[in-house]
């Protein structure tokens, strides 16, 4: 049976969860997740643990936050006047919206906060900080 490399377009189902056992995301129950191995369009932990795998195989992984999406950083938190926002974009806490930062350059930022002057942004990952465990079957090596 073909072993999947660099190279393959796979499909697999997984299920993500965190040390607490809670499920930050899963395909079980729609379809598979699709990826050519080697293009670095998933967290390379996850690419590596597929790399050999056969259709069929099942497999566990757990990252470390170094490996998966990076430990929390404060200077990702930035605090916006709350005139600097268009009138028309409702704020609300917990909203992910783009901004645009003082280089120029944009980031996807969730609302942590709202005053009546500013709005706190955070631009890490929802993820970041956290250790992760995947459960991933490999469904097909095309």
């Amino acid at each position: 049976m073909a072993q999947a490399k660099a190279g393959d377009k796979v499909t697999v189902h997984f299920t993500g969860s965190l040390k607490d056992g809670s499920i930050f995301g899963s395909t079980q129950d729609e379809e598979p997740f699709e990826f050519t191995i080697g293009q670095k369009n998933v967290l390379p932990g996850f690419e590596d643990a597929v790399i050999g795998m056969t259709e069929g195989d099942k497999k566990t992984i757990s990252l470390s936050p170094e490996d998966a999406y990076g430990h929390y950083r404060e200077d990702l938190v930035f605090v916006f006047e709350r005139s600097e926002f268009p009138p028309d974009i409702k704020l609300e806490v917990g909203k992910r919206i783009e901004v645009r930062l003082k280089d120029g350059s944009t980031a996807l930022v969730i609302i942590k906060d709202i005053t009546e002057d500013s709005v706190i942004v955070d631009a890490n990952d929802p993820l970041a900080g956290q250790a992760i465990t995947f459960k991933i079957k490999l469904v097909k090596i095309f």
